[in-house]
């Protein structure tokens, strides 16, 4: 679930704060009201620029019922990529406009402004050119299909290239229905976008690589196994793969793993949800798998990071069992299917 944070300054931001919260229940939505205008439902602040600094790091999204100029002030210290940048908006205190201000594509602020405006009966305000002239996006389009953009500087010159009338070349392991426009795969314009985990296939003249975070790493090990060794053992499997650890979306083992602090201190640190199951489900999991049958008296199961991958994902397997220092590792690709129509937030 996305977060937001709310900011208000004043006694009727603080109403409007109030007003937001019930219009976005799809959020897990905090308000922050200054001290002197603080109810009882929301989190008082006294220093604006402390309460910046914090939720610009924690929050997918910052709202802040204020001025544009105060809002702009506050969060250009900690500007650093759009990448990583959260949502920034600006509703001034009345609720007439709604004003993204910041990661308008990747972060979503262009459609949660949108969505906002709908629901008080305000005025979007958007400005970047691609949705100003309703044309493909490939920041949007990345962003809203979980595809990590690779090549920045070629994002900028495709949606330039848009802008122009070009055709834009489009290429994918990922299925999809129709193209919209201006993309083709009928011929090989100057500009285009590949889909895929493969970096060196480079078809035309500006390429703009979209990889999918799409893969379950199934993982196994010793008890007591070092953070560090699992760290070294999953990225000699990414490797072995050919993938990016980046594009693992997911990691996945038996339920007698669940508190492995090994475990689950190397998916804390790159921010990669941890799922488990029990040996009688991973069991009944279809497939060619490496079977051990020490394993199986030990835990119940035969495999557990190929069955673990697999179950998670939903998928097939890309990379079967490896082992070193006493941890298995498998990957997974879940299916997916780009949605040229689906929206980011």
């Amino acid at each position: 679930m996305k977060t937001i944070a709310i900011i208000s300054l004043t006694s009727q931001g603080m109403q409007l704060s109030r007003a937001l919260l019930q219009k976005l229940p799809d959020f897990s939505v905090k308000r922050f009201c200054f001290y002197k205008y603080a109810d009882s439902d929301s989190i008082e602040f006294h220093d604006l620029s402390a309460l910046t600094a914090s939720a610009f790091r924690q929050f997918d999204a910052l709202i802040f019922l204020s001025a544009c100029g105060i809002a702009v002030r506050m969060i250009a210290p900690h500007i650093r990529s759009k990448q990583s940048d959260p949502a920034v908006l600006v509703i001034d205190h009345t609720g007439k406009f709604v004003i993204p201000i910041l990661s308008g594509h990747l972060g979503g602020a262009n459609v949660l402004a949108g969505k906002i405006a709908a629901q008080i009966g305000a005025i979007p305000v958007i400005t970047t050119a691609t949705d100003i002239g309703g044309k493909f996006s490939p920041d949007s389009f990345a962003a809203a299909n979980q595809l990590r953009c690779i090549e920045p500087d070629a994002a900028k010159e495709i949606a330039a290239a848009v802008l122009r009338g070009e055709k834009i070349g489009f290429r994918s392991i990922i299925p999809y229905s129709s193209l919209p426009e201006p993309l083709t795969d009928q011929s090989t314009p100057r500009c285009g976008i590949v889909v895929g985990h493969d970096l060196q296939i480079q078809p035309f003249s500006v390429t703009l690589h979209l990889v999918p975070k799409n893969l379950v790493l199934g993982i196994g090990c010793k008890k007591g196994t070092p953070s560090e060794a699992i760290e070294h053992a999953v990225y000699a499997a990414a490797d072995a793969a050919k993938i990016d650890i980046q594009s693992i979306c997911a990691a996945a083992s038996i339920d007698l793993k669940a508190n492995e602090p090994g475990i689950l201190q190397f998916c804390n640190s790159h921010y990669i949800p941890f799922y488990t199951y029990p040996a009688s489900e991973l069991m009944q999991v279809c497939g060619d798998f490496s079977a051990s049958d020490f394993v199986r008296n030990v835990t119940g199961a035969d495999n557990i990071c190929e069955r673990s991958a697999v179950l998670c994902s939903g998928g097939h397997l890309i990379l079967k069992k490896t082992a070193l220092h006493g941890v298995t590792a498998a990957i997974a690709e879940m299916p997916l299917m780009l949605d040229f129509e689906r929206n980011l937030i």
